[in-house]
């Protein structure tokens, strides 16, 4: 069958009309499938924010980025506010990317990326602008403190969103119990934090650092730090060293004094016996060094070692004992002659001992009479006994009995 050319010019155009009509509604379907994605970003303050919104399937409707005040910053690729610090990263049918530069905290709150279908979509994206914490400073210290008072250091710190950490460290270690208070900054956005460490003064704590620690995410694990090295003065501690622990006549010794204190206190002074050093040519004073030579038994004695400085006094004693070398030597090996004489003495005991026995055992050997001979009943004893039976019963007749 063949056409009139005015009927195929009409055909044609009846076909282009369809597929117009089919691709209209697929553009619908698919608008009706097309959602924006946005994502919520944390950016220091001075930092950089980008912002990113994604659509999966596009049919080249446009985007746009507005601010938390509904103003248009990108609509595509075309700036709609004239803020330097916003640029264009990436401008596409699938993807509308801007950045904010040098962030700060007025530029936090809800953005929105929208998609210009019928109805509109939208989504939200959160910008969170953290506050830096400003370098810590430690107050309250006065220098130099005295052993025994107080002290209350302050670490302070403003500027943080949220609120910063602080921790208390002496000498590398932690110091738990401190007060800690937090304050809203006058623009009611940041905080000032401070906190307050209270001891006594001790002379262990001269020369420590105590350090005052700032920890916030904004910092990127390296905490911001402020240090105070500690300055205590105390009275002296005094201690005696002896050069000789067993000195004999004719020795000699070195007796050193060592003081510590803040302020050093210097010098020291030697007494002996509560008055001042006898043999001044023998008994030498070297600063904290005192010298005896040629030590006899009038050095025996109390020394004493005197410091002082402008907080205070102290001091410490040392006994002296001389001793004899030849009464030491006579002691040095065993006394033979003791020895001796106590073995004399238990030999001439233990054969005492033996005669004593030999004379009992002999002069009880032989009769006696049982208690059934006459006048045995009433004899205290067996030889009283013996006599009574010997001299007045003669005749009677006797019951002997032999022991040996």
């Amino acid at each position: 069958m063949r056409l009139k050319p005015g009927a195929l010019l009409r055909f044609y155009s009846l076909c282009g009309i369809l597929v117009q009509v089919a691709a209209t509604k697929n553009k619908a379907r698919g608008s009706q499938g097309q959602f924006p994605l946005t994502q919520n970003v944390t950016v220091v303050e001075g930092g950089t924010a980008n912002l990113t919104c994604r659509v999966d399937q596009n049919d080249n409707t446009s985007l746009q980025w507005s601010n938390p005040a509904q103003q248009t910053l990108y609509f595509d690729d075309k700036k709609a506010l004239r803020d330097n610090r916003i640029e264009l990263v990436r401008a596409s049918w699938h993807e509308l990317s801007i950045s904010v530069s040098d962030v700060s905290l007025s530029d936090e709150g809800q953005y929105t990326c929208s998609l210009f279908t019928m109805p509109v979509k939208t989504s939200k994206a959160f910008l969170t602008v953290l506050g830096v914490p400003e370098k810590p400073q430690i107050t309250g210290f006065t220098s130099p403190v005295m052993e025994g008072e107080r002290m209350q250091l302050t670490c302070k710190t403003s500027g943080s969103k949220p609120a910063a950490d602080i921790r208390w460290f002496k000498n590398d270690k932690e110091v738990k119990d401190v007060k800690y208070l937090k304050e809203e900054d006058a623009n009611r956005k940041t905080f000032t934090v401070s906190s307050t460490l209270d001891f006594l003064a001790d002379r262990n704590d001269d020369g420590a650092v105590v350090s005052c620690r700032v920890d916030h995410e904004s910092l990127n694990s390296t905490p911001q730090i402020a240090m105070q090295v500690l300055e205590i003065h105390y009275t002296p501690l005094v201690k005696i060293i002896s050069s000789n622990s067993w000195p004999e006549e004719g020795q000699s010794i070195i007796l050193t004094c060592e003081s510590k204190g803040k302020p050093l206190p210097e010098p020291v002074l030697w007494t002996k016996d509560g008055g001042e050093l006898p043999d001044p040519e023998r008994m030498v004073v070297n600063g904290r060094v005192l010298s005896i030579s040629f030590l006899n038994k009038t050095d025996n004695g109390t020394y004493r070692c005197e410091a002082k400085n402008p907080i205070g006094r102290n001091s410490t004693e040392y006994v002296l004992i001389v001793h004899d070398p030849n009464a030491l030597a006579g002691q040095t090996g065993p006394d033979h002659a003791l020895i001796g004489g106590i073995v004399a003495v238990v030999v001439f005991v233990t054969l005492c001992s033996i005669i004593l026995l030999g004379r009992y055992l002999a002069r009880h050997k032989g009769t006696y009479l049982t208690n059934e001979a006459k006048g045995a009943e009433d004899a205290p004893d067996a030889d009283t006994a013996i006599i009574n039976a010997e001299g007045s019963q003669v005749n009677a007749e006797e019951k002997k009995e032999y022991f040996i």
